[in-house]
């Protein structure tokens, strides 16, 4: 299957009023991690456009270290993903943690970065733009048609460049199982 940029969503949908914002239930890690991965997915193009935003201010102000800082975090990921491929080891561990995987990509990112002398490129350029995601994501109530492209996303009608990180990280549940919920609640 072909991978589709997903559309960009209108700002007005992106940061509407404070009704269509609340915050998580953090009791329920499950429903939060859901409305995380479903924001991530439905809202990816606004988002890489508030990164691409945040990148060229730090990077025009420090381009090298950012490019330095960049290609550490693109490479460690790449290692990090291959390693979990290739080791059943850290396949397991990517399994069974994936949020410390990804936590551990960061950090490990932090400490080669801190080598060079660049980590407040770092922290404002690299990982500024994934907290602001993260926030956002976590904070965003769903609506009906963000379920409705998550469903289509899950059961593999599209692929998304974020649906291909998340199912990377192992953020996305099996694509079965999807199908068996969206075949549900269509009945309903």
């Amino acid at each position: 299957m072909d991978v589709q940029v997903a559309p960009l969503r209108s700002w007005d949908d992106f940061i509407p009023g404070h009704d269509r914002f609340a915050v998580p239930d953090f009791k329920d890690i499950s429903k939060w991690n859901n409305r995380v991965i479903s924001n991530l997915l439905y809202y990816q193009t606004n988002y890489l456009m508030v990164a691409a935003v945040v990148i060229s201010i730090v990077g025009f102000m420090s381009p090298l270290n950012m490019i330095l800082g960049g290609a550490v975090v693109v490479l460690v990921f790449t290692g990090f993903v291959w390693a979990s491929h290739n080791k059943e080891f850290i396949r397991k561990f990517k399994k069974r943690y994936p949020a410390t995987f990804v936590i551990a990509i960061v950090l490990s990112s932090y400490f080669l970065i801190s080598f060079f002398g660049g980590v407040m490129v770092f922290m404002f350029g690299i990982t500024f733009p994934l907290l602001l995601m993260f926030i956002h994501a976590s904070l965003r109530l769903r609506n009906i048609k963000n379920k409705m492209e998550n469903k289509m996303e899950g059961i593999g009608l599209k692929k998304t460049p974020m649906g291909i990180i998340l199912d990377l990280l192992e953020q996305q549940e099996e694509g079965i199982n999807k199908l068996a919920d969206f075949l549900a609640k269509a009945k309903e």
